[in-house]
């Protein structure tokens, strides 16, 4: 899903007193994973393969941008991708483990446009701050007191759900649940990014944002529906500023709804029941997906350096969980926290480590569905005994140049797709990033 956050990243290039006009950047980055087998007592046409089995994804992408107004800039990522998932297709988990892996379709390489977006900012005063050369990102400076409107192709959480310790999956954690809330069902094609506009209002120690983006034609495909009057997700986040004993921190809070075409689980559910084994996958979905539904969530997300080289994040989250997943993943409850450490703290300035912890539920609705064996788009083991889905992560990233990092990371997930009856799933994952 998310790559870079527009006018972020967690390695700023060299700051440069002249604005910049122009700036071309390029980001590669390849990532290796494997678990060993695990235990499992059955598996269903959703199951991740409880037998030992690796997977990969390959990305690099362009990160083109010029100045061609006061305030304007205009970005375009062309991007190539390649990889292939475990079980050979994303499924069996709630948290997954690649954050690349949506855009990844097979071996061969695909090339597509990732992001083709405007960003107008007005400055409004309140001291300026310096903005370095970076992904997506001029040099240069902006008012402290602004308002930026981001308006064409790019993805949600490029403007939404920022966070400095948990946010990019090309060089921080890798869950899904660390670079976003798992519960934030954001509108988007099946690669993670979509067409609409985006509005943040900077003052003082307040960012205040709300968006609205276009969703997939049908849940978790890649052509998206651009009636936006009619189909859409909607979000509003609200950001403090603030010091904790002296320390810089950041809270938000992030509501969202969606409103498309979904199938409710109380109607599949009682599909299920008056068509007795007469169905293959998630055919009671595609039953009673028939009329237009609201999809809302409510999530809070938190930052606080605690020492100079530590930082704490937290994100909760909790979604209706009555219809299916519109464009994200299957969790209707997200908790994540962790800690990240930058290697300045034992001399080793380009390196960086984490660990986190995750919690993922689902809401009564999806699971009476799921415990009758259906079958949803990403899980179903034909059965269910109910547990959270609980996943571990550790990493350690090398930084052997000024532009190449080496990560090593650990997962371990219990109750894979909610299913005490299976796992618990040990990933180890090996991750070659550049950035240029």
């Amino acid at each position: 899903m998310l790559v870079v956050a527009l006018g972020s990243s967690p390695y700023c290039f060299a700051e440069t007193e002249v604005p910049e006009t122009t700036s071309a950047h390029l980001q590669t980055t390849f990532n290796w994973q494997k678990h060993p087998g695990f235990s499992s007592a059955y598996s269903g046409q959703n199951s991740i393969v409880n037998d030992a089995e690796s997977m990969y994804t390959f990305s690099a992408t362009a990160f083109l941008g010029f100045h061609p107004w006061d305030g304007g800039e205009i970005y375009f990522n062309p991007e190539a991708v390649a990889g292939v998932p475990f079980s050979t297709n994303l499924i069996g988990l709630g948290g997954f483990t690649n954050g690349e892996i949506t855009r990844a379709g097979g071996t061969d390489i695909s090339f597509y446009r990732q992001r083709l977006f405007l960003r107008q900012t007005w400055n409004n005063g309140g001291g300026t701050q310096s903005m370095e050369a970076g992904l997506n990102q001029l040099a240069g400076s902006k008012d402290n007191n602004r308002f930026v409107l981001t308006i064409g192709n790019f993805s949600t959480l490029d403007v939404f759900d920022p966070n400095t310790y948990a946010k990019d999956p090309r060089t921080q954690f890798m869950n899904w649940g660390n670079w976003t809330y798992a519960a934030y069902d954001y509108a988007a094609d099946a690669r993670g990014f979509g067409w609409g506009f985006a509005a943040e209002w900077y003052q003082d120690d307040w960012v205040l944002r709300f968006g609205r983006m276009s969703g997939p034609t049908e849940p978790n495909m890649l052509p998206v529906d651009l009636a936006l009057a009619v189909h859409y997700g909607d979000q509003f986040e609200i950001e403090h500023a603030h010091e904790l004993y002296n320390r810089p921190g950041k809270v938000r809070v992030l509501a969202w709804e969606n409103r498309a075409k979904l199938a409710k689980f109380s109607d599949a559910l009682a599909w299920l029941q008056a068509n007795p084994g007469q169905y293959t996958g998630p055919d009671a979905l595609y039953a009673v997906r028939y009329t237009e539904q609201i999809k809302y969530g409510l999530g809070l997300n938190i930052e606080q350096q605690l020492a100079d080289s530590t930082g704490l994040f937290l994100r909760v989250m909790k979604a209706d969980g009555r219809t299916e997943t519109h464009a994200f993943t299957e969790v209707d409850g997200s908790f994540s926290t962790g800690l990240l450490f930058n290697g300045e703290a034992w001399s080793r300035g380009n390196d960086m480590a984490g660990v986190s912890v995750m919690r993922n539920t689902i809401s009564n609705e999806r699971r009476s569905f799921l415990e009758a064996g259906g079958t949803s788009f990403f899980i179903g083991d034909g059965r269910l005994r109910y547990r959270p889905e609980d996943i571990f992560e550790g990493f350690y990233s090398l930084g052997v140049s000024k532009n190449f990092w080496l990560t090593a990371d650990y997962q371990r997930i219990h109750n894979p797709a909610y299913n005490a009856d299976r796992g618990p799933i040990n990933v180890f994952a090996v991750r070659l990033h550049a950035e240029y």
